[in-house]
C-alpha cells in the first residue's frame, strides 16, 4: 500500500519528481509551502510528493504516537538504531519511487529529498535503489546503517549527485553527525556537495537558493 501524500505539480504533464520526506512529528504539508520559493521559471513542469510518514511510537518521546519513519530510542540518535523500523520505511519510499515510475516519470528523473529523520530515508533509500536517480538531498540529517550499507549500496547510484545542508547551530541532529556521515560517503567513492548554514534545526533561504541552484543542475541534464 502506497502511503499517502500531499502532491503539488508546477504545470501538466509533469517531467520530473521531487519526492520530499518530512521530519519527526511533522506530515507531507511540512515542505509544501516552500515550493514557489525553490522552483526556477525556467524548470520543465514538476510534481512535488510528500508523504506522511505512519505513525509510530517514539521511544525517546515517553513512547508517544506520532508520524516518524523510525524509532527514536535515545538523544544519541546515531545509537541502537531501529533497523527493522528504518528498512520498513525504505521498502515504502521504494513504493513512492514505483508510483512515479508507473505515472510516466522514470527513475532518472526522480530526485528524493528529505529533511532531519527524512534526510536519513533519503540517503539510505537513494544509494540503495536499483535504477540511477537524478539526486538525493539529505538536508539537517545523517546517514544510518553506515555499514550495511557499503554492501547493500547499488551500483547504479554510485555516483548520484548528493546534496547535503546542515546547521552549524543545530541542537538536534548536530552537525558533527551530519559531517561524519558526509566523510562515510565520500570514503566509499560518493561525490557530496556539503553546504554549512549559520542556523539551528531549520532551513534558512540560502540554502533554499542553493538548493534551487543544485536541482537546476539536474534538471538541465534530463532531457
Amino acid at each position: 500500500m502506497v502511503l499517502e501524500c500531499v502532491e503539488k505539480e508546477t504545470g501538466r504533464n509533469p517531467q520530473f519528481a521531487v519526492i520530499w520526506l518530512h521530519g519527526l512529528g511533522a506530515d507531507g504539508n511540512d515542505f509544501v509551502s516552500m515550493v514557489p520559493e525553490i522552483v526556477a521559471a525556467d524548470w520543465p513542469t514538476a510534481r512535488f510528493v510528500f508523504p506522511h510518514a505512519p505513525r509510530r511510537p517514539i521511544t525517546v518521546n515517553g513512547g508517544m504516537t506520532m508520524r516518524a519513519w523510525y524509532d527514536i530510542t535515545g538523544m544519541e540518535i546515531a545509537q541502537r538504531q531501529d533497523e527493522t523500523g528504518i528498512r520498513q520505511s525504505i521498502t515504502q519510499v521504494e513504493a513512492l519511487i514505483a508510483r512515479e515510475v508507473e505515472r510516466g516519470i522514470p527513475a532518472a528523473k526522480i530526485i528524493l529529498a528529505g529533511f532531519s529523520q527524512g534526510a536519513a530515508m533519503s540517503i539510505s533509500t537513494g544509494l540503495r535503489h536499483a535504477e540511477r536517480l537524478a539526486g538525493v538531498i539529505a538536508l539537517s540529517g545523517y546517514l544510518p546503517l553506515e555499514r550495511q550499507l557499503e554492501t547493500e549500496r547499488s551500483a547504479a547510484n554510485a555516483d548520484v549527485p548528493i546534496f547535503m545542508g546542515h546547521g552549524s547551530l543545530d541542537p538536534v541532529v548536530p552537525q558533527t553527525l551530519g559531517m561524519l556521515s558526509r566523510d562515510f560517503l565520500r570514503s566509499l567513492g560518493y561525490s557530496v556537495d556539503w553546504h554549512s548554514y549559520a542556523m539551528a534545526h531549520q532551513v534558512c533561504m540560502e540554502e533554499i537558493a542553493d538548493l534551487r541552484n543544485w536541482i537546476s543542475a539536474r534538471v538541465r541534464n534530463l532531457s
